[in-house]
């Protein structure tokens, strides 16, 4: 058997172990379904889409392939009920939810008996286990490298760690974009790799052709970096003019750019002013700072800005590490081919060392 062939690919149904993360704006029907033409898993991003919205996008999906895929959602957003029945609707297809901050214990248990697996992403060994403790199926461990809201270790560190703590299967994501890191990845034990900017860099890609040259100009991974000034929580970026205005206005700009997309978002999701105050206040009961919470409403408005209207310098763009090293846009089909070609590869030639090696102990 093929060692490409992972508990992964058995628990969601697809031949590779290589999974699509649900980045926000981006991760549309059309990456999705190429995704899982390609072998890979992908996840539909309704984090950032209406009830209405998710509905239509997971008809194109369907449409597109008889392959399972995933949603993604939040929830703390406006529609997470009906995001959660929208889903279970479409259990014989929908084979996994993730998610960050995640559904509690009660909510997890309707997925699971509607056979939908849990796979959230966590930052940190603590919230993995919690996670499993909470009835995860699988775990997406992010490293330090990885895009959008990451923690502060690398992978190569959080993810043997999680490892050694957690009995499910373990995904790798945070600095993955070829065969050598997909093999890589296996090598450690993980059951196989997560990407988001690497899917976000290619021609089926939504995001318009100027923001796309724009992350192609990124040549030294400094030029992507962690920061707290959108919305409160180190959110890896790409250095460009408003994220700097942001991080040089000082608190009373910052609240200020957090109001105006806390209205922006509110009438973009239809959400009720009694809702958004009822999440302000869970929110901060939780522990979170209230600036922190008001902060939150900038990363849907602002990163909408450039990917899906095309003005790079007008908002953010998160961005995995990676990505410095990318210099091409290729199909989802072309990207997926190339790595597992390159992952077998590389295993191909690692095994016969390891043969070699217990046969000379043994003699």
């Amino acid at each position: 058997m093929s060692a490409l062939q992972t508990p992964l690919t058995a628990a969601l149904g697809c031949r590779y172990p290589i999974v699509q993360t649900a980045m926000g704006w981006v991760a549309d029907s059309k990456l999705v379904s190429a995704t899982s033409k390609a072998g890979g898993f992908g996840f539909l991003a309704a984090a950032v889409m209406s009830t209405e919205t998710l509905e239509a996008e997971i008809a194109r999906v369907r449409a597109a392939s008889e392959a399972p895929f995933g949603v993604n959602f939040h929830m703390f957003q406006a529609n997470a009920d009906a995001v959660i029945d929208c889903v279970i609707k479409h259990r014989d297809r929908v084979r996994a939810v993730s998610y960050g901050r995640g559904p509690d214990a009660k909510t997890i248990a309707r997925f699971k008996d509607a056979g939908i697996l849990c796979m959230p992403t966590v930052g940190a060994l603590k919230h993995a286990e919690k996670a499993v403790q909470l009835g995860a199926d699988i775990i997406t461990v992010q490293g330090a490298e990885g895009g959008g809201h990451t923690g502060s270790v690398p992978t190569t560190l959080l993810l043997p760690q999680v490892l050694d703590a957690v009995k499910v299967p373990v995904v790798a994501a945070g600095g993955f974009h070829s065969g050598r890191g997909l093999a890589g990845a296996l090598a450690f034990g993980a059951a196989g790799i997560a990407m988001g900017t690497r899917f976000l860099m290619t021609s089926d890609s939504p995001v318009p052709a100027e923001t796309l040259k724009r992350y192609l100009q990124v040549k030294d991974p400094a030029q992507i970096r962690a920061s707290t000034a959108l919305d409160g929580l180190p959110q890896r970026m790409i250095d460009n003019p408003f994220l700097l205005r942001l991080e040089n206005g000082g608190l009373l700009r910052r609240l200020l750019v957090a109001l105006s997309s806390a209205w922006a978002w509110r009438q973009q999701t239809g959400m009720s002013v009694a809702h958004m105050a009822k999440t302000f206040f869970s929110a901060i009961g939780e522990g979170d700072s209230a600036i922190q919470t008001m902060m939150a409403a900038n990363a849907p408005v602002i990163i909408q800005r450039a990917m899906v209207d095309g003005r790079p310098d007008e908002g953010v763009l998160p961005s995995g590490q990676v990505a410095a090293v990318i210099d091409a846009l290729p199909s989802v089909e072309q990207l997926i081919a190339g790595i597992v070609a390159e992952a077998e590869a590389c295993l191909a030639h690692i095994a016969p060392q390891n043969q070699t090696t217990t046969f000379a102990k043994t003699a």
